[in-house]
């Protein structure tokens, strides 16, 4: 391959490579969102609360603050909104009123 025909760099493709070592998996069943101008922080939890009639509080405890870039999450609300659309078409839509 000649000098001028060789790709350039950021033309080329890479393959991302997924390493799995160090991931651990948690459960949340609630999600909280604040933002500044630098970060985007989302918080999961599990709540508690089995019994609200019991109780004067909805108890969550919180399990994760994962930081994002606002850059980054703006990729994530793409990619996660393709994926619940996906969802939706096969399973039904999701209502958040429930």
């Amino acid at each position: 391959m000649s000098e001028s025909s060789k790709p350039e760099a950021a033309d080329q493709v890479r393959a991302i490579e997924w390493r799995e070592d160090s991931m651990s998996t948690q459960f949340a069943n609630v999600v909280n969102v604040q933002g500044t101008r630098e970060q985007v922080d989302l918080f999961f939890g599990t709540n508690r609360t089995w019994n609200l009639a019991a109780t004067d509080n909805v108890v969550v405890d919180l399990s994760n603050r994962v930081i994002l870039t606002p850059l980054a999450a703006k990729r994530l609300h793409s990619v996660l909104g393709g994926v619940l659309a996906e969802y939706e078409n096969r399973h039904g839509r999701l209502d958040l009123d429930a």
